[in-house]
């Protein structure tokens, strides 16, 4: 563990429930990061309750990466999750393209959707935005939805081929060459995480048993270990492995709590990173 290593984490921000900035930072801090913070939008709780208020930060974002350059500011690493529009996606693209120059290693998780389709709210233009953002990215994180819609490949819940696997990995991997891991890929029956390790050349495939329950910040917390792993050294498989694995025993061991919208109360659980 390295305790001088930096990470700006750039994501919304829960005031009530375990997901995003809420469910990162613990994270990030426990694996022994210095964290700087960029919300992309202030949530009034997880979106799961149903009723909920979005303040939408783009100003602020605009402001602030603008200082920030006047100042000098650097980060080491970014870790990219929710964006709240199209707008606040074309100003942090030129933002990381900025600290790409200078050395910062780029992680994108471009949150669009899910079982086949755009999340409610999310314009189909989203869908390019996301993709100047993978430009920049060292490591990318979509699910299997948004693999399909970054790559424009047909979304197939009954599974997958080897063949496609590989298109979507390549695909996605790009001119630059990124690391890539999807999530909830349906392989022979099963539900797999995929990768493509960029620095080998080489692609990858663990196989999963799913959970029948929902916890929201699930996804955010995998990246937080994913990244926390890739940064402190561990390979691209193992850092896979072993985010999956903690996600699976977090759950295990939340699956009775009554209220599941609050998400997973990580900070109970750091031991088991």
């Amino acid at each position: 563990m390295n305790k001088n290593k930096q990470i700006l984490l750039i994501n919304d921000l829960a005031g009530y429930g375990k997901v995003a900035l809420s469910a990162m930072m613990p994270i990030f801090s426990n694996m022994g990061f210095e964290i700087f913070t960029l919300p992309t939008a202030l949530v009034s709780n997880t979106l799961d309750y149903g009723k909920f208020e979005i303040l939408d930060t783009k100003d602020y974002i605009l402001n602030t990466v603008n200082v920030w350059e006047q100042l000098g500011f650097t980060f080491e690493s970014i870790a990219l999750g929710f964006i709240a529009s199209d707008e606040e996606a074309g100003i942090l693209a030129d933002f990381c393209a900025k600290q790409k120059e200078k050395g910062s290693f780029i992680f994108v998780d471009p949150i669009m959707g899910d079982d086949g389709s755009l999340y409610n709210g999310i314009s189909k233009d989203a869908i390019e935005s996301r993709r100047k953002l993978l430009k920049f990215a060292d490591l990318i994180k979509p699910n299997y939805t948004e693999a399909c819609l970054l790559t424009e490949m047909e979304y197939k819940d009954r599974g997958i081929t080897n063949e496609e696997e590989e298109q979507l990995l390549r695909k996605l991997s790009g001119e630059n060459n990124a690391s890539v891991i999807i999530t909830s890929v349906p392989f022979n029956d099963k539900k797999c995480c995929v990768g493509f390790d960029s620095k080998k050349g080489e692609s990858f495939r663990i196989e999963y048993d799913e959970i029948d329950v929902r916890f929201p910040g699930t996804g955010d917390i995998f990246s937080a270990i994913l990244v926390g792993d890739i940064l402190n050294g561990k390979s691209l498989p193992d850092a896979t492995s072993h985010s999956m694995e903690v996600v699976k025993k977090m759950i295990e061991l939340n699956i009775d709590k009554a209220d599941k919208y609050r998400g997973i109360p990580v900070e109970q659980y750091l031991e088991l990173i």
